[in-house]
């Protein structure tokens, strides 16, 4: 036996997670339906505009919540034009592997690792999102075989930009029930996340959990826009008209099911840059205005957005980042009106 790795504990199934916290009748109801109108949105039946909005990482649960049940009351006056989905990201890659790597491995961001109740964790918070505010949330896939534990209460998927190109994760996404959104690749290669989409809406046979599986393709499966690195490191948007045109075509040339794109407000687009993702929400909603073929093809933004501005070093302020800054709530509440006004 390698001494390399040591076994620590053996986890829990998914299904006996499911088990011991299963989802009450009037949950599963609220998943399927608001699954159902995303769905329609992104097939084009739904005009209205999808807003994937929330923390960078979920990093306490009480205040994961607070910011919730914030965006509740804001979707309810603006429900004619824009559909929430809070973004509940329970894990987080890390660029060189360190730092906090999300609720999944550390459910207290100040204590030890602890996977057996960081799965208990992040059940427990997307299930409480929903019964307590009726709204699906989204969370992104770093680990295509964790997704089980999450996949009935999940109402969207992000594939990450260093995970895009992965084998695993693209066949995983083949074979879950909500849309999954492919990001671009830090290298920003187009071809390399209309490839990943391809994979996602195909059907396909591999091992997943230790099973033979067969995925049936997912028609929902999209692009997401987030801008890029060059070769010296520079951050790079690619939300701009002729950005966005280029993607149109190419998903023209692809011929796949329901184009859809979403553009990410922050990473490279933004630089990271926590406030332009206000003047870069503004500058895509102009470019549908303007163009036909790109009302159609642009769905969606993803904002990283949270109750105070910035982030932070340590835990120890409520409500702010511990990992990429974000736009703070009066911020983001103003934006949203903003956006239902211009749609």
């Amino acid at each position: 036996m390698s001494m390399n790795m040591i076994f620590d504990k053996k986890l829990p199934i998914p299904m006996e997670v499911k088990e011991m916290y299963p989802l009450s009748a009037s949950v599963q109801q609220t998943v399927e339906q608001k699954v159902a109108q995303l769905k329609r949105i992104l097939s084009g039946d739904d005009d209205r505009f999808l807003l994937i909005i929330g923390p960078c990482s979920a990093d306490w649960e009480e205040s994961v919540l607070d910011y919730v049940h914030r965006l509740a009351p804001v979707q309810e006056k603006v429900k004619d034009k824009i559909m929430i989905i809070p973004r509940i990201y329970t894990n987080k890659p890390r660029t060189t592997g360190a730092g906090y790597k999300g609720m999944l491995h550390q459910p207290d961001p100040n204590a030890k690792p602890n996977l057996f109740a960081g799965i208990i964790a992040i059940r427990e918070l997307h299930m409480k999102a929903v019964s307590e505010t009726g709204l699906i949330c989204a969370d992104e896939m770093l680990y295509p075989s964790n997704h089980k534990y999450l996949d009935d209460i999940i109402g969207y998927v992000a594939v990450g930009a260093r995970s895009v190109e992965n084998q695993e994760h693209r066949l995983t996404a083949s074979g879950i029930d909500v849309p999954v959104g492919m990001k671009n690749p830090t290298s920003g290669d187009i071809e390399v996340m209309m490839n990943a989409i391809t994979a996602a809406q195909g059907s396909h046979h591999f091992i997943y959990r230790g099973w033979q599986a067969k995925s049936m393709g997912n028609p929902y499966a999209h692009a997401i826009l987030r801008g890029y690195m060059n070769k010296h490191g520079n951050p790079l948007p690619n939300y701009h008209y002729e950005d966005l045109m280029f993607v149109n075509e190419k998903y023209l040339a692809a011929g796949l099911q329901n184009p859809a794109v979403i553009v990410d407000c922050n990473q490279s687009n933004s630089g990271k840059q926590y406030l332009e993702q206000i003047r870069i929400a503004k500058e895509v909603v102009s470019s549908r205005v303007y163009n036909p073929d790109i009302k159609k093809l642009v769905k969606g933004f993803m904002i990283e957005s949270y109750i105070e501005d910035g982030c932070q070093k340590g835990a120890g302020e409520y409500g702010k980042s511990i990992t990429d800054p974000c736009l703070g709530w009066e911020k983001t509440e103003r934006l949203i009106y903003d956006l239902a006004d211009m749609l």
